[in-house]
Formats: C-alpha cells, sequence, structure tokens
C-alpha cells in the first residue's frame, strides 16, 4: 500500500467563499508527479470558481477547472501551483486568506 505525507489540509470560509487545500505527497503510482492534491476555491454552498487537481493524474493528467470547463494543463511543481492558486483566489475573490505556508 502507497504511503501518503500530508502536506496541507486547510479549508476556510470568507464572506461567502470557500477555500479547501488539500496537498499530500506519495509513492502512489497513481501520482507520477509525486503528488496527491486538490486545490479549490467556491461558493458557499454553491459552483466550483477555480480548483486544480490531480484526482485522475495516470489517466487525464493535472486539471484547471472554472466555469467554463476543465482544462488540462502542465504541471509546473507543486510550490509553483500553490502559489499561483493563492494568488489567483485572493484575486477572484478579494479576500485576505490567512493561508498554511
Amino acid at each position: 500500500m502507497a504511503s501518503y505525507i500530508t502536506i496541507v489540509d486547510w479549508k476556510d470560509v470568507e464572506d461567502g467563499y470557500v477555500v479547501d487545500v488539500t496537498i499530500r505527497q506519495t509513492e502512489d503510482e497513481k501520482y507520477p508527479s509525486g503528488w496527491d492534491y486538490g486545490l479549490h476555491l467556491g461558493e458557499v454552498g454553491g459552483d466550483t470558481i477555480l480548483r486544480y487537481d490531480n484526482a485522475h493524474e495516470r489517466t487525464k493528467g493535472h486539471e484547471h477547472h472554472t466555469h467554463d470547463g476543465v482544462e488540462i494543463i502542465e504541471f509546473p511543481g507543486m510550490l509553483t501551483l500553490y502559489d499561483q492558486f493563492k494568488r489567483e483566489t485572493e484575486a477572484i475573490s478579494s479576500v485576505s486568506w490567512n493561508w498554511p505556508e
């Protein structure tokens, strides 16, 4: 059985938005990048606004979800993607989140 090391598992709700971040390092063959992650911004009780994930990395790759649909992206590395998600989330929501480092 593959092991997982949780790096971040954090959720916050502010001004009608919810941010949910899960980042785990793994050797599971389902995740060739070595990461299992979900970076989500949505409306409370509603739609996804922005999400990055690799739930189906072996078959689909890394995904970028918005209201317009899903796009396959090149994985720039976990820290780079996390920083990008934080910048985009703050620009979209205008909330100063207390991000875990």
